[in-house]
């Protein structure tokens, strides 16, 4: 099994890019006596939240708060990196941003109806 996310990033010259990225979920003993299941390595975080976003918002150009795992549940969002490229996330879409610094990224939400998502502040 695979997991398959997309990593917002900056580069060394402050410009974001998109990234396509897979995790192995090799199958552990994670909750006997459970079947074994598929499992990732762990994203060390902090705290997590439920995020919303009204249809129609729009975030003008910003860097990531933090590191953050942004999991689409409801809606859409569409974000911008400054290298151009644009992006649709779309229900359990999943954003790792990790642009702390440099130019950052537009995101907005694009679904007529609201967007809920869980945000999970990585470690720093």
């Amino acid at each position: 099994m695979r997991a398959v996310y997309t990593r917002l990033f900056t580069d060394e010259a402050g410009e974001s890019h998109f990234e396509d990225c897979e995790s192995e979920l090799p199958l552990i003993e994670f909750a006997p006596p459970a079947a074994p299941l598929g499992v990732s390595e762990n994203f060390p975080a902090s705290e997590a939240a439920f995020l919303g976003g009204p249809s129609g918002w729009i975030g003008d150009w910003h860097v990531s708060s933090s590191g953050n795992l942004f999991v689409v549940i409801s809606g859409e969002w569409e974000v911008e990196a400054s290298d151009g490229a644009t992006r649709l996330f779309s229900p359990n879409s999943v954003l790792l941003a990790e642009d702390l610094t440099g130019k950052g990224h537009r995101s907005r939400v694009v679904s007529k109806e609201d967007s809920l998502a869980l945000l999970v502040r990585l470690a720093s």
